[in-house]
């Protein structure tokens, strides 16, 4: 993983980070609503991509056409897992959450 890569995730995460510390102070509106949708959908784009370029690289290595190492196959290949591991996680999350909410009496 070259240098580029590792600083391009690392304010990844810092964006993201600052995004939680700093949370929108109205809750419940239709705005807040909506820009999760976005971020859900552009959480999932994120991943497929991650899987797309991950699967890329790793036919690439198999056929020899590329001069990426083994180590940077397989770390592209446990990125692509871990951030897929992480959307199953939060689905399962909100499922969690829906069915507990489904059984909540009024």
């Amino acid at each position: 993983m070259s240098n580029m890569e590792i600083n391009n995730v690392l304010a990844q995460m810092r964006a993201m980070s600052v995004q939680a510390k700093n949370p929108m102070a109205e809750a419940g509106s239709k705005n807040n609503a909506t820009e999760f949708s976005s971020m859900l959908t552009q959480s999932l784009e994120a991943v497929n991509q991650t899987q797309k370029q991950a699967g890329a690289l790793s036919t690439a290595f198999e056929k020899g056409e590329t001069d990426a190492s083994l180590a940077e196959v397989m770390v592209s290949l446990q990125k692509a897992n871990l951030s897929f591991q992480t959307v199953l996680q939060t689905r399962n999350k909100l499922i969690d959450a829906y069915k507990d909410v489904m059984r909540m009496t009024m």
